[in-house]
C-alpha cells in the first residue's frame, strides 16, 4: 500500500470535513484458497489476503454522530445518529460501516461518532469480500481511535456480528477474519469453530506459478435467499445427523451419515459437500506445510469446484466456463470462489502459461456472448493495519 493512497484518502477527508483525519487504515479483500461454504458449519477454510484494499480516513467524534463518504459513491456524505442505529434499517452501502459502530456499541465499547471517509479498490459483488473490507477497515481504525484493545479476531467476530443482524446477510466469519488477520505471503489456515488461525507459506512466485482471479462480472448478494437456503439445508442436516454442526461429521464416515438421511436428497447433496470440503483443506494444508510441489493442489481445487457445481450447485455458467476453459488450456487447478451465483474464480497456472489461459478465457466468454470477464494476478498480501 503506497503513501499516496493513504495521502489521497486523506486530503479528500480534509475537503469533505474541513479538517485533517486523526489517521488512515486499510483492510483488504480475500480469495479463498479452498473451503467454501464450511465456515458457517464450524469447519475449515483457507482464504488469503489481495492486494485490493478498502481504505478509510477516520477522526473520532464525541458528539454521538456519524458522517459516512465514499468516493465510490455519487453524493455527499451521509449523517446518522448512534442512537438512531438499528438492524436492518438501512438498505445502502452505509449498512457495513454503520453496523460495526452498532455491534461496537452492543458489545459495550464506548463509541462516541466518528468521521469517516472510504475508498476501495475490492471489485464489489466479485465474491472478493468487498463488504468485509468495508468493515474490518472501520473496526480497526475504531479500535485504534477509542483504544478498545481489541484483537484481530475479535474485531472479526463483531463486524461478522454486524453483517448477520444489522446488515441482514447470514455470512460465515471466514472474510472478516481473513481480512483482519492474514499476513503477506501466507494463506490463512482457519478453524472456524475455535477460530484458530495458523499462517501457511504461500509463495507462488518462488515456483514459477500464478494464480489468477477471474472476475466474472456476474453480481451476486449473499443477503439474497440462495445462501440463506444453503446455510439453512446445512443446518437441517446436522439436526438429522444429531451433531452440533457439519463439522462433527467424520470424513471416513460420510457413507454412513448420508445413508441415515433416507430420501432427503438435497440435504445429502449438502452434507457430503461440507464433509468432502473439509478434508479437501486439510489435504491442501498437508501438501503445502510438507514443501513438496504447490502443483499437487491443483487437482484438489478442481474437485472443490466439481462438488460446488454438483453437490451445493452454486455455480453459474460463466464460472463453469472459466474452470473448463482454463484447465484445457494448460491450468494446473481453477474452481469458483466465494459465495457462488456469480463472482470470481480461481486459476492456479504455470507462470509461462498465464498469457494464453487469460486469452483462451476471454475469447471463450466473447464467444458465448457473455461480459467480458476481469482477471488479474492474486498475490498474498498483508491484513488490516494502520496506514497514516
Amino acid at each position: 500500500m503506497s503513501e499516496a493512497v493513504a495521502e489521497t484518502v486523506a486530503a479528500r477527508f480534509s475537503e469533505l470535513y474541513g479538517a485533517e483525519p486523526h489517521g488512515v487504515w486499510a483492510a483488504p479483500g480475500r480469495v479463498n484458497l479452498i473451503g467454501e461454504h464450511t465456515d458457517y458449519n464450524d469447519g475449515f477454510v483457507m482464504p488469503f489476503a489481495l492486494p485490493h484494499t478498502a481504505v478509510a480516513a477516520v477522526s473520532r467524534r464525541e458528539d454521538g454522530v456519524l458522517r459516512l463518504h465514499s468516493a465510490d459513491v455519487e453524493g455527499g456524505f451521509a449523517e446518522l445518529r448512534l442512537d438512531d442505529l438499528s438492524p436492518e434499517s438501512d438498505k445502502n452501502w452505509t449498512a457495513y460501516p454503520a453496523g460495526v459502530v452498532w455491534a461496537l456499541r452492543e458489545a459495550g465499547h464506548a463509541v462516541t461518532g466518528a468521521d469517516i471517509h472510504l475508498s476501495s479498490t475490492v471489485p464489489s459483488g466479485a465474491g472478493l469480500s468487498s463488504s468485509a473490507a468495508l468493515e474490518v477497515v472501520v473496526a480497526l481504525a475504531l479500535n485504534d481511535l477509542f483504544s478498545l484493545g481489541l484483537r484481530g479476531w475479535q474485531l472479526a467476530r463483531l463486524c461478522q456480528r454486524a453483517e448477520n443482524v444489522y446488515v441482514g446477510a447470514p455470512v460465515g466469519i471466514m472474510d472478516q477474519t481473513a481480512s483482519a488477520c492474514c499476513e503477506a505471503g501466507h494463506a490463512l489456515f482457519l478453524d472456524t469453530r475455535d477460530l484458530s488461525q495458523k499462517q501457511i507459506p504461500f509463495d507462488l512466485a518462488a515456483e514459477g506459478m500464478r494464480l489468477l482471479v477471474v472476475d466474472t462480472q456476474v453480481k451476486h448478494s449473499h443477503s439474497e435467499g440462495e445462501y440463506g437456503k444453503r446455510r439453512a439445508g446445512c443446518e437441517k442436516g446436522a439436526a438429522l445427523l444429531g451433531v452440533n454442526a457439519l463439522r462433527d461429521v467424520p470424513y471416513d464416515d460420510l457413507d454412513a451419515a448420508l445413508s441415515r438421511l433416507g430420501d432427503e436428497e438435497e440435504v445429502r447433496r449438502l452434507v457430503r459437500h461440507i464433509v468432502t470440503e473439509n478434508e479437501r483443506v486439510e489435504r491442501v494444508v498437508s501438501l503445502l506445510e510438507s514443501g513438496d510441489d504447490t502443483r499437487a493442489i491443483g487437482p484438489i481445487l478442481v474437485e472443490g469446484h466439481a462438488s460446488l457445481r454438483d453437490d451445493f450447485r452454486i455455480s453459474c455458467p460463466e464460472l463453469d466456463l472459466v474452470v473448463d476453459t482454463a484447465l484445457a488450456s494448460g491450468a494446473v487447478g481453477a474452481r469458483m470462489t466465494g459465495g457462488g451465483f456469480g463472482g470470481s474464480a480461481i486459476v492456479l497456472a504455470e507462470e509461462p502459461d498465464v498469457d494464453a489461459i487469460t486469452k483462451a478465457v476471454i475469447e471463450a466468454f466473447a464467444t458465448a456472448g457473455f461480459t467480458t470477464p476481469r482477471v488479474f494476478e492474486a498475490v498474498p498480501s498483508a491484513g488490516a493495519r494502520r496506514l497514516h
